[in-house]
């Protein structure tokens, strides 16, 4: 063999090592788009419990409303208005925006109508069940692979949904309806890729649902009264934020969602579980009987299941890239 037969080669294994080891910075970058985005949502109830006398119906709409905003701004600051318009000369990426916005709709309004009608655990319970749709979703629709550890997982999972529907008395529809739209949620953004920027798909989800809050706001207007710059300065300042604090963790998730595997964002959500899960039971004194400790006790072992395996993957992951490096070197 010729030596520039050895060197094409030599450089076409490097390229490939070199293409590998930027997808692993890529999925480790993504992984902490998604841990910023959980921690943020974490701390989500306070700020809305914060906003009473403001209902939930009215805290989604200028949620919509001034995170479009918001989005312009951003915009007009980046220049990015160009990622936009080629964005809408694309019909099928408008659609899956428009199914993103409808999705997150749906998730937001499930999420103020529990947190401020004393549900903050039953939305904690809705986001401790999402991994396990989410990687469920991973499975089903991408195809991506499933260990058995992962099915005992989803099983213990679907368990815990079972005794809290039996022993607790009551279906949990805040926290299954939490789960599943924001997994078909990532599921879209997975779909949707690297083609549609955070920004630009935020953009676009809070222009669909704009509509929906005008109306929102003026049936709240002729019924309840709008509290927007009607109780205080501080609630004012704090309302008119609504569009920052809801739009920064969604662009942070977007960015992880595009980076890396629908499991790995799984895994990443139980860190706004805990800190809601905290505010409701020990803040703000929500009952805890024991058929909710069970049901929440089987679901935190499905998530130390799922962990403990997905750690495995990724140690065994490292380890053969290290071996490719080295074979190479």
């Amino acid at each position: 063999m010729s030596s520039d037969v050895r060197g094409a080669e030599t450089s076409g294994v490097e390229s490939d090592a070199a293409a590998r080891a930027h997808a692993a910075r890529e999925r480790t970058l993504g992984g902490v788009y998604a841990f910023t985005a959980y921690l943020l949502w974490g701390f989500l109830p306070l700020y809305f419990l914060v906003l009473v006398p403001t209902g939930p119906w009215e805290i989604v709409a200028w949620r919509i409303v001034l995170s479009l905003a918001f989005c312009a701004i951003l915009l007009a600051v980046t220049r990015t208005w160009k990622n936009l318009r080629a964005i809408l000369r694309n019909g099928r990426l408008v659609w899956w925006t428009v199914l993103a916005g409808a999705l997150i709709y749906v998730n937001w309004q499930v999420f103020l109508v529990g947190t401020l009608t004393e549900h903050v655990i039953e939305t904690s319970l809705g986001y401790f069940i999402n991994p396990l749709v989410t990687v469920l979703l991973g499975v089903l629709v991408l195809r991506e692979r499933v260990t058995v550890t992962q099915w005992v997982a989803l099983g213990i999972a679907a368990s815990a949904v079972v005794v809290i529907v039996i022993g607790y008395g009551s279906f949990p529809w805040i926290a299954l309806a939490l789960a599943f739209s924001f997994g078909f949620y990532g599921l879209v953004k997975k779909q949707i890729g690297p083609s549609v920027d955070a920004v630009s798909g935020l953009t676009l989800e809070s222009l669909w649902l704009t509509p929906i809050a005008i109306v929102q706001l003026v049936i709240v207007g002729m019924t309840t009264g709008l509290t927007m710059g009607q109780v205080s300065v501080g609630h004012t300042v704090l309302l008119l934020c609504a569009g920052v604090v809801t739009a920064t963790p969604l662009l942070f998730f977007a960015a992880g969602a595009r980076r890396t595997s629908l499991t790995v964002i799984g895994l990443m959500q139980f860190v706004a579980p805990v800190l809601q899960f905290i505010t409701g039971a020990w803040i703000l004194g929500e009952p805890m009987p024991l058929e909710r400790w069970i049901g929440f006790g089987l679901v935190w072992l499905a998530l130390i299941v799922l962990t403990v395996n997905s750690l495995r993957g990724a140690r065994r992951a490292r380890a053969a890239a290290a071996s490719d490096v080295a074979s190479i070197t």
